[in-house]
């Protein structure tokens, strides 16, 4: 093998290697957050705000958010955090209507 093609596959190894999978909290009746799109029904009937606030913010965090409250940073931490903006932050679209559901249950329970 060529000098050349011998640093491209050691640079593909490094990368699959040092690559972090997608992590996704999954739960008994919503599914998981980053495959399937959580129903604004139970989500309203089901959770309490603290609950919603965990999903929310867990979904931020599997993306890389980096939270500026106190509460964000002691309860998930910073470390590996790379995005600011939730705008920013490279979610599908699943992960995007279900932050978009959880927001609206929680404003229809009056959350904050």
């Amino acid at each position: 093998m060529t000098r050349r093609i011998v640093r491209r596959l050691a640079a593909a190894a490094f990368v699959m290697a040092t690559a972090s999978p997608a992590l996704a909290d999954c739960y008994d009746v919503f599914g998981c957050s980053n495959r399937d799109r959580f129903a604004y029904r139970d989500l309203v009937s089901g959770p309490n705000c603290e609950f919603l606030w965990q999903m929310r913010n867990r979904i931020y965090q599997e993306n890389g958010y980096c939270f500026k409250t106190a509460r964000g940073i002691a309860t998930f931490g910073n470390e590996g955090c790379r995005y600011h903006s939730e705008n920013a932050l490279p979610m599908n679209r699943i992960e995007w209507a279900n932050v978009i559901a959880i927001k609206r249950a929680e404003g229809a329970l009056g959350c904050r």
